[in-house]
């Protein structure tokens, strides 16, 4: 069926009785757009298309529990913002990690390599984290490895933010009573 005549209205109730062809009529009309948007504000090519590749992948994972306040331009739009408002929460995180670690270099008068290697201390670290109780050490990895926020991961494995909180701070915890601070945090940027 074509759905070029179709009003938005009508193609989100589509999309909420899971119809591809709606969901491919809603991507035709919005990409372009959206892309632009997303390139403006990021200045980046390859992320603004991933911005808008995870909003419509997003849009389709949760189709049926899609509910408008507004237009579904509107709704889209907003995704697009928040995407974008949680990768640049996602850099300045890893920014400042390496401010963290940078810091802690200059401070400390020894050098981690007199200890062990670079290769040494994160796998030490993994071999810890794979001793994480199993729910921890994946809501863990999803955070660090993944670079999944708390909403992001409560939602992929059905948890409260607070409980992926919880998971995150008490696996940081464990990890600083059994390892020095400057093999988590070698780990920590690793996985950035």
């Amino acid at each position: 069926m074509n759905y070029g005549h179709t009003t938005d209205s009508e193609l989100a109730s589509l999309l909420r009785q899971r119809d591809q062809e709606a969901f491919r009529e809603l991507f035709e009309r919005y990409k372009r757009v959206l892309y632009s948007f997303a390139k403006n504000m990021t200045h980046d090519i390859s992320e603004a298309e991933d911005l808008v590749q995870d909003v419509f992948i997003s849009l389709w994972e949760n189709a049926e529990r899609l509910e408008l306040k507004g237009t579904i331009s509107s709704y889209l739009y907003a995704a697009v913002r928040y995407k974008f408002l949680n990768l640049v929460a996602h850099k300045k995180i890893r920014s400042d990690y390496v401010s963290i670690f940078q810091k802690f270099i200059n401070e400390v008068d020894y050098s981690v390599d007199e200890y062990l290697n670079e290769k040494e201390l994160i796998n030490l670290v993994e071999k810890e984290v794979s001793k994480l109780p199993d729910k921890m050490r994946e809501v863990f990895e999803l955070s660090r490895n993944a670079g999944l926020s708390h909403r992001e991961i409560a939602d992929k494995l059905n948890l409260s933010e607070k409980t992926v909180k919880n998971h995150i701070n008490h696996a940081l915890k464990i990890l600083r009573g059994k390892l020095p601070l400057s093999a988590i945090l070698l780990y920590l940027l690793q996985s950035l």
